[in-house]
């Protein structure tokens, strides 16, 4: 909860404004006060009196308002809050905020305050990938500005990729972290991710596809309600999230090292793709392609991650979940290999082609325990981490 909280919310000018709406009055049900702020684009996307009437305070718009510049209240304002949050984070914005201009209210508060300052960036994906964007963001994280998403999706411009706005839960969830105050706040949490890479020989491996999205999500969204996250991941195609202990791995059995080096925790979530074999007797030089046959490969089985950590007998985390990535009888194959690993949950999904969801943007989940199958339905594979992560929350409790 955020009783008692003030929180100075800075609304920037993007079509992601809409968002801050339900923001406003999801903090408000939690008990914190919402003090609105408004740059001048921000208008032409919310009227400042639906704005107000949610947040029951007036909204800030004018650096120049003399009615409060007589005592300084710019100054003021940035500083009587507990957190500084701004949403939409336009790409302009950011790019004032990394330079340390004050040419409106939103940027004079934002360099005139000591308070901490949460970010929710929105802007076109190639907005967000451009190199002079990355450039700001890394002189803000080095500033000790935090940030909640952005999330992959598609946009009002009819493009696809990473620029949404986080969703405003997410964001909520965020602000509870930041200030103390997230259900996970205190408790460890292990997650895996990504595929495993196992050579033949140096420039030849077996592997899984996976892009390592989902588990990538579950990372951000349990590191959102205030976890401590190690997060072991392979070659994934995307990027760690932010504000998590990130251990890279190539193989399973670096994978199956990591893990139990970062154990003890309270929580571990296994979603990455481990490749069940390995090459017994990988070549130090390239295999090469000889007349009069094939080149005999011998295969080993790899160690098994998920179920050397859910039978541990001493130290074991108090919630293990394991995935299931399966083609037909999904949830029979999932129940049967939940019994054989000794993990509390499973998270099993139809990876069948015609799904695209190895590697997609959406997911589909059967969520396996003892208290039966729960059927989730297909959404975006950031809303499935936040609810399971919401579901680890409530099982930590």
């Amino acid at each position: 909860m955020l009783t008692g909280k003030r929180i100075l919310l800075i609304i920037g000018g993007g079509i992601a404004a809409y968002k801050t709406l339900e923001l406003i009055r999801r903090l408000r049900e939690r008990g914190a006060e919402v003090m609105p702020v408004m740059t001048e684009a921000a208008a032409q996307f919310v009227t400042p009196m639906s704005v107000t009437a949610l947040a029951g305070h007036p909204v800030h718009r004018d650096l120049f308002d003399l009615g409060t510049e007589a005592e300084m209240g710019h100054i003021q304002l940035s500083r009587s809050a507990d957190l500084l949050v701004v949403a939409p984070a336009t790409a302009h914005l950011m790019a004032r905020m990394a330079q340390g201009l004050a040419d409106d209210l939103a940027t004079t508060l934002l360099l005139a305050t000591d308070t901490p300052v949460l970010l929710a960036p929105a802007m076109n994906v190639r907005m967000w990938e451009h190199p002079a964007t990355q450039r700001n963001l890394g002189t803000l994280q080095s500033d000790g500005v935090r940030f909640v998403g952005p999330n992959a999706g598609d946009m009002a411009c009819g493009e696809h990729g990473l620029g949404r706005m986080a969703e405003p839960l997410e964001i909520v969830a965020a602000i509870e972290a930041q200030l103390g105050a997230g259900p996970l706040k205190g408790k460890r949490v292990l997650v895996t991710s990504g595929p495993t890479h196992e050579a033949i020989d140096p420039v030849r491996y077996i592997a899984n596809r996976s892009s390592g999205a989902q588990g990538t999500a579950i990372a951000a969204a349990v590191a959102a309600l205030g976890a401590e996250v190690t997060f072991v991941t392979g070659p994934a195609d995307v990027a760690p999230p932010s504000g998590v202990t990130v251990i890279p791995v190539e193989t399973a059995q670096q994978m199956f090292d990591a893990v139990h080096g970062a154990l003890p925790v309270e929580a571990a979530v296994f979603a990455a793709a481990v490749a069940d074999w390995k090459v017994d007797g990988a070549s130090d030089q390239k295999i090469k392609k000889e007349a009069g046959g094939l080149p005999p490969l011998s295969f080993t089985e790899n160690p098994d991650i998920l179920a050397s950590v859910a039978q541990m007998t001493t130290g074991r985390p108090a919630l293990v979940v394991g995935f299931a990535a399966e083609t037909t009888d999904v949830i029979a194959h999932a129940t049967a290999k939940r019994a054989r690993k000794g993990c509390d949950w499973i998270v099993a999904n139809d990876v069948s082609p015609a799904t695209g969801i190895m590697g997609g943007r959406e997911n589909a989940v059967h969520l396996i325990s003892d208290s039966g199958v729960e059927d989730w339905p297909r959404m975006a594979k950031d809303a499935v981490a936040q609810r399971l992560a919401a579901r680890i929350a409530e099982a930590l409790a």
